[in-house]
């Protein structure tokens, strides 16, 4: 008898909720099939059989959160021969460990609650965009019936059943006259689960200071580039004060800066917050950052982002403003060291000689750790920032 515990699935992440197992105790399974499908903070990543054998026990139910390095399954190791011969196995529905399934890929799950997982039939097969929008509109996804390619539940499938199952509207709806609580207190899970941890580690250890500034972009040439100028200008801004492009480590009070620009850029999903990571911006043309930009939204709405995309960054940027809000006071999470925040573009009164003009200016929200990062250092970045900003192009 011998016991798989739960790997390290991204570098330190303490915990994964089980999204779906893919055996039941009593099957046989064989090295490297199948066995679990989990959701780390950011992705759901298939884990493979470690050995071959007879599943004895499992320790988790589906929805479970399981920390790093608890036990996950028993395995009867006696009955590897037998588990080693040839049988025929259904088609993968992710990927290995560290990848995301792909937005073709297709993740399944037992449809009636309580069925043996032996039964392979009535399973539900949806991609992982599909399964996202459904957990957006609150749509069990047992109730939809597929049209997709062998069964699969399709975004067409989610809408159709989500019109026919809306009540129709009542001529004066009934008024409440309970102040009670009538809602249900639900654990956070995926990245809203990690948010909450990383900004309480924020919180914990970072000496936080913001600074706030304007960059006038009138002068544009191209009046609509914003995330991929900004790319570019916080580049400058690192290669004008390196301070903030980097790391601090709080036990040995070491400050750690860094030549490679490594952008995380904080991306709002239904799910939560998920942060990938643009690597190298400070050598990159305004062209391939666009391209850069535009793969990196396209992967993040299809929650392909695999975990090892979002690790290793050196500096954050959150443009908070493509919804709403001026000014901000954005938190980086250790070890790095800033975070800059871009508002909803204005278009303010300024001075200029003999007069004023209205133009168009960029809100910016600069955080800073104070235990490594000067007022000067802050600010001298911030200018780099703002002069990068005010060239046409």
């Amino acid at each position: 008898m011998s016991t798989f515990n739960l790997p390290d699935l991204g570098e330190g992440l303490p915990e994964a909720e089980i999204v779906e197992w893919h055996v039941a105790e009593g099957d046989t399974i064989r090295t490297d099939d199948p066995l679990v499908s989990v959701e780390t903070a950011k992705a759901v990543v298939e884990v493979p059989s470690p050995q071959s054998g007879v599943i004895t026990k499992l320790y988790a139910n589906t929805g479970d959160i399981v920390p790093t390095g608890a036990p996950l399954v028993d395995f009867d190791e006696a009955s590897q021969d037998a588990a080693a011969a040839p049988v025929k196995k259904e088609q993968s529905a992710a990927t290995v460990v560290g990848n995301m399934p792909t937005g073709n890929e297709v993740l399944e799950e037992t449809a009636i609650p309580g069925r043996s997982r032996k039964n392979k039939t009535g399973r539900i097969k949806a991609t992982p965009s599909v399964r996202t929008e459904a957990k957006r509109l609150g749509i069990d996804l047992a109730a939809v019936n597929p049209s997709g390619k062998n069964g699969q539940v399709t975004i067409a499938d989610l809408n159709q059943h989500h019109q026919s199952t809306q009540e129709p509207q009542t001529s004066k709806p009934p008024v409440r006259r309970s102040s009670a609580p009538t809602g249900q207190a639900e654990p956070l899970r995926g990245p809203r689960r990690a948010m909450a941890q990383s900004m309480s580690l924020h919180r914990d250890e970072v000496a936080a200071c913001t600074i706030f500034d304007d960059a006038d972009i009138n002068d544009w040439l191209n009046k609509k580039d914003f995330t991929v100028r900004v790319l570019r200008a916080l580049a400058a801004g690192c290669a004008a004060e390196p301070a903030l492009n980097g790391f601090y480590y709080a036990d040995s009070m070491s400050h750690q800066k860094e030549s490679r620009v490594d952008v995380a850029m904080a991306v709002d999903t239904p799910d939560g917050l998920i942060v990938p990571v643009i690597r190298n911006v400070e050598a990159m043309s305004l062209e391939k950052i666009r391209g850069a930009v535009a793969d990196l939204k396209k992967a993040t709405m299809d929650r392909t982002v695999a975990p090892q995309d979002m690790l290793n960054y050196t500096i954050t940027l959150s443009n908070f403003g493509m919804l709403a809000g001026r000014y901000a006071t954005p938190l980086m999470v250790p070890p790095t060291v800033a975070i800059l925040g871009t508002g909803k573009l204005q278009h303010d009164v300024v001075a200029v000689m003999g007069g004023i003009e209205v133009h168009r200016r960029m809100p910016l929200s600069l955080t800073f750790d104070h235990r490594c990062v000067t007022g000067g250092d802050a600010c001298r970045f911030l200018a780099a920032v703002i002069e990068d900003l005010g060239k046409p192009q």
